[in-house]
């Protein structure tokens, strides 16, 4: 199961900076609703999500149950997304992604069971990868359509 979510990564990481690219910064800066995320903002909170579960990847490994969580809204307002330049979002989304794909590679498979406690719940690092996955896939599809 995670070796499907490390392939979907990978292709990923390799497919969508051209998408986003050729949609342009003006485009990608719209915001539907004063409250809501334009799809730069939502490709913010995805390198918000990649900073998180880069903290659950590695510490996971090491720290007995640490306990992971953020504000989305807070991060991404804290990082000012919408004013930076498309090209550098992209950059740093795709740079961050292959790095956690070499971390994701790497873990040895007894540590793909230890725990991690997100709010309330605890999931293991296997689950967190397919989750993180999953996540991306989701809002990628809201950015692209």
């Amino acid at each position: 199961m995670i070796e499907n979510s490390i392939n979907r990564l990978d292709e990923l990481v390799q497919t969508i900076p051209i998408v986003l690219t050729k949609m342009g910064d003006k485009a990608m800066s719209i915001k539907p609703y004063a409250n809501k995320w334009s799809k730069k903002e939502i490709m913010g909170h995805l390198i918000d999500s990649a900073t998180n579960n880069h903290q659950r990847f590695v510490r996971g490994q090491f720290e007995e149950i640490p306990t992971i969580a953020y504000n989305q809204e807070k991060w991404n307002e804290c990082n000012y997304y919408q004013e930076i330049e498309l090209q550098k979002v992209i950059l740093f989304w795709t740079v961050y992604n292959y790095h956690l794909l070499e971390i994701i590679k790497r873990i040895p498979k007894e540590n793909l069971h230890r725990k991690i406690r997100v709010g309330e719940n605890l999931f293991t690092i296997e689950y967190l990868i397919i989750d993180y996955v999953a996540h991306l896939e989701h809002h990628l599809k809201q950015v692209i359509n």
